[in-house]
């Protein structure tokens, strides 16, 4: 299974998310069996490493994360390389549209639909957040999860 992680800017929700589900299959002896990885709905923070706030709430959750990492765009290419992709919020399912704009395979979804709640994640940008962050993110790829 290939999951994509997609919220504005890739600096705080889906790598944050990219980073959880990462550690939830490896204690589940399945990481062999995913390729996970996040990306920005816009292209306004690429190159850019996790926001801080983001990678402090990460560690203190003692979810391990690549510090190297920097931010990227989604692409049209993305959609045939990812067997999912997962947004944070309903923006960023609009702005993606504009990327990709038919979805035949339905690869397409909100993170927090796996738990049956139709809602956003909210950006801990604007809201500064993070833990409320955390918790749904980590609800929403336990959900994915078999």
């Amino acid at each position: 299974m290939r999951i994509l992680f997609v919220c504005h800017g890739n600096i705080c929700r889906s790598p944050m998310a990219e980073f959880v589900m990462k550690a939830l299959v490896m204690a589940r002896g399945l990481d062999s069996q995913y390729y996970i990885e996040s990306a920005a709905a816009s292209a306004e923070e690429i190159g850019n490493p996790i926001y801080p706030p983001a990678k402090r709430c990460l560690s203190q959750h003692g979810v391990q994360f690549d510090a190297l990492k920097r931010t990227r765009q989604i692409t049209r290419a993305d959609y045939e390389r990812f067997d999912r992709i997962i947004c944070m919020d309903a923006s960023n399912l609009r702005l993606i549209r504009r990327i990709i704009p038919e979805d035949p395979g339905e690869k397409i979804h909100l993170l927090m639909s796996y738990t049956g709640i139709g809602r956003d994640v909210a950006d801990p940008w604007y809201t500064g957040d993070f833990e409320q962050a955390f918790q749904d993110i980590l609800a929403g790829c336990e959900a994915i999860l078999p």
